[in-house]
């Protein structure tokens, strides 16, 4: 059975996400429905990317992924579907599957054309949750449009490589619940470039010149517990999914702070890498 996947800015105040779920179900019989979040920050698509990224290629293939971030159709933005990795993604064609298909080429991608002639304000119910049931019900996606072999990408969502300062500067593309800092520095990157040469890293006024292995590697377990400083270390490391994090171990964002609140890095700002 297929899996349907949602993912909003819609927040979990409001009764857009338990509309979207009731319009499933009233297309399908018992769907088979996970939410992935709908907390993403308002129209902001390159965090919508990254979750979508790290989180898509946990479900079973030919799972149904419904995205409903800056999804309003407009002369300028078209609704599609896109075949990718054995997954399918429903979502406006803004850019939000640009760090996907930076790494994977897209198996087909359909511009949909079976929109209602009446105004939609509510693009997600009104086309793509009828996109995800045709899917779900074994439908191909050919029927709902015109196949085109290009999406529109996000051109500042990549580092910058400089080879005459030996330096990649990156940015914030996302703060999770703890408030670490995700860049776009990737491993692959961070290794590619930077050959095993000595590094600094520079985020504002606080610099990194090793990164960990994990987060528990910030404590000294040679040391007597009652002599270690272990809240508080700052550290970095690469994530789960393969993103340089800076990170303050066991912070608390709601009492002492976290890493985003402390280091005064917020989205887009600058973290940068400087090789010997």
């Amino acid at each position: 059975m297929s899996v349907i996947t949602l993912t909003s800015d819609y927040g979990i105040k409001d009764h857009y996400t338990g509309s979207i779920k009731g319009a499933l179900f009233s297309e399908l019989i018992n769907p088979n429905i996970v939410d992935i979040s709908h907390q993403i920050s308002p129209f902001n698509i390159v965090e919508a990317a990254y979750i979508i990224e790290n989180s898509y290629k946990n479900f079973p293939e030919n799972s149904i992924h419904i995205i409903g971030v800056d999804s309003e159709k407009t002369p300028e933005q078209n609704h599609i579907v896109v075949k990718l990795d054995g997954h399918y993604f429903i979502c406006a064609d803004n850019g939000i599957l640009s760090l996907l298909t930076n790494k994977i080429n897209a198996e087909k991608i359909i511009e949909i054309n079976v929109h209602n002639e009446n105004f939609s304000t509510f693009s997600v119910i009104d086309v793509f949750v009828k996109i995800a049931a045709h899917i779900y019900r074994g439908g191909s996606i050919d029927l709902v449009g015109k196949e085109i072999y290009k999406l529109r990408e996000l051109y500042n969502i990549n580092p910058i490589l400089n080879e005459k300062t030996n330096e990649i500067i990156g940015n914030v593309l996302y703060l999770d619940n703890y408030e670490n800092v995700v860049t776009n520095i990737t491993k692959n990157t961070f290794f590619e470039f930077g050959k095993s040469r000595k590094f600094e890293i520079n985020a504002r006024n606080y610099v990194f010149k090793e990164i960990v292995e994990s987060y528990s590697q910030a404590i000294r377990f040679d040391v007597l517990k009652e002599n270690r400083k272990e809240i508080g270390k700052k550290i970095a490391l690469f994530n789960k999914c393969g993103y340089l994090e800076l990170s303050i171990y066991k912070s608390n964002p709601l009492t002492s702070g976290g890493a985003s609140s402390l280091f005064g890095l917020n989205y887009r700002d600058v973290v940068s890498v400087k090789f010997e």
